[in-house]
């Protein structure tokens, strides 16, 4: 017997909705402006009322097609590549930064006075479910881009200086990537943030899928 549709964890049917909108949206039976205000609303319901409203007048349901490009698109990525499982970066009266599609390594150690410096890990590679970063600074900034499916932790020890954590760390996803930020700053800041939003990597996978299905 199956579990009441008002039982079921109201984040699993949250996330059932959004599949069911990127899919009618892709095969273009919603117009962009339809399914960016459903979308707003999926993401922002508090029951589960709200979220069968906004998908009952729409018959593409995903398929395993669909599953699949969703985990290809979403899943974090893992690779193999040559590269030393520890690496050191010194920023001294300079900045570094490390973008694009870069391979991380299991540790990352940061020696920084009066420079800055950035790690994007939106479209890294992970070798490692589980990296450390290591930070000893003066009067610099550390600022780290996640996406939102990766877990972050931080643990700074600063004097006369600011950490702050501004991603939500929504991993759920299974072997999502855990980055730890430890270390110690004096005058120094370290920022943790996301560069797109969950809701922009789902109108740009819904864009992708349209551009699929469209050139068929």
């Amino acid at each position: 017997m199956s579990v009441k549709f008002e039982d079921r964890p109201l984040e699993k049917v949250r996330e059932e909705t959004i599949d069911q909108l990127v899919m009618n949206y892709g095969h273009g039976e919603l117009s962009e402006e339809a399914f960016e205000r459903r979308l707003d609303q999926a993401m922002d319901a508090t029951e589960h009322s709200q979220l069968s409203d906004l998908v009952e007048d729409l018959e593409l349901k995903p398929d395993t097609s669909y599953d699949s490009m969703k985990e290809q698109k979403f899943s974090p990525h893992y690779g193999e590549g040559r590269i030393q499982p520890t690496e050191k970066v010194i920023s001294i009266l300079s900045s570094n930064e490390r973008c694009g599609v870069w391979t991380v390594p299991r540790e990352i150690t940061i020696y920084s006075l009066l420079g800055s410096v950035e790690l994007d890990f939106t479209d890294a590679v992970f070798q490692h479910p589980d990296v450390t970063i290591k930070i000893i600074g003066g009067l610099s900034s550390l600022e780290v881009f996640v996406p939102e499916e990766i877990t972050i932790s931080t643990n700074v020890f600063s004097v006369l200086g600011s950490t702050e954590n501004k991603a939500p760390s929504m991993g759920n996803l299974k072997q999502a990537p855990h980055i730890r930020i430890e270390g110690f700053q004096l005058l120094g800041s370290v920022e943790v943030k996301v560069k797109r939003t969950i809701k922009e990597k789902f109108v740009a996978f819904a864009n992708s899928l349209k551009g699929t299905f469209q050139s068929r």
